[in-house]
């Protein structure tokens, strides 16, 4: 079965950051959020980030603070993507019920895994999501009725792929209708495929692991992201990848400390 999706869809909605930079192949820069901070949510969207992934599998995000911060980064024009726990279709409902302009889904290893995703995501014909939520609405900056016609193919379905399993079975998993972008967790995948976090990034099964999900994803004409640690990481992997998560809010934050007090604390200077 095939259907319109963001990766082919013509709909045009200025409030859909990120959806219209990947588009137009503007290499968009996204970040994780990991505090349930609906302030912390509003600074980091006016940093000029096309979308900010509010992570509620690792981070302290409650459904509350889900809610807020969805609501918060919507309304400064920026993509609020959710990451959710697993890949229970109760999760993707309340994520997408919030305004989310699109999910990321963790350890993603299987073609029925993503089919199910996908069903979860999309309302019928395509899918089995159910409507009941005036949110989401509100933070695509539309009506109702225009929302319930265009959501099923203006949301991204994000899969992440980061088990040796889910390398096994990439191309598969990419062939799945209703997939439009896969993130790859290097730590996950380095930790499932090498035993042990970070990655040098230099270990052959490590590099053929992501040059195998990559070219699974253009096999598939699919988005490909990934994390990137810094600013300089950023620049070196959107020469690859369609769009990068910079980093962490919190990690964001302690690093600037660190690296503050070090240089208050140098005898030297």
């Amino acid at each position: 079965m095939s259907f319109l999706s963001p990766l082919t869809t013509s709909i045009h909605n200025p409030r859909l950051c990120l959806l219209n930079a990947l588009r137009a192949n503007a290499k968009p820069i996204m970040t994780f959020l990991g505090l349930p901070s609906i302030r912390t949510a509003q600074l980091v969207a006016q940093t000029g980030l096309q979308g900010i992934i509010i992570d509620c599998e690792h981070g302290h995000i409650s459904d509350d603070a889900m809610h807020g911060s969805t609501a918060a980064i919507a309304a400064v024009g920026v993509s609020p993507l959710v990451r959710i726990r697993m890949t229970h279709g109760d999760l993707i409902k309340r994520a997408l019920d919030a305004g989310a302009h699109g999910i990321v889904v963790p350890q993603v290893n299987t073609a029925e895994e993503a089919g199910r995703v996908v069903s979860d995501a999309k309302f019928p014909p395509q899918g089995r999501r159910g409507q009941g939520s005036a949110f989401p609405a509100i933070a695509h900056a539309i009506d109702i009725p225009t929302y319930m016609r265009t959501a099923n193919e203006t949301i991204i379905t994000c899969l992440q792929i980061e088990t040796k399993e889910g390398v096994e079975n990439i191309d598969a998993i990419c062939d799945v209708p209703g997939v439009d972008m896969i993130f790859i967790g290097p730590n996950d995948l380095a930790l499932s495929i090498l035993g042990y976090v970070p990655a040098k990034g230099e270990e052959p099964e490590f590099i053929d692991a992501i040059e195998k999900i990559v070219a699974a994803a253009r096999k598939h004409r699919k988005w490909v992201a990934r994390l990137s640690n810094d600013g300089a990481s950023c620049k070196e992997h959107l020469k690859v990848f369609d769009t990068v998560a910079m980093s962490y809010d919190v990690r964001a934050i302690q690093n600037w400390y660190t690296a503050e007090l070090r240089t208050a604390r140098d005898a030297s200077q």
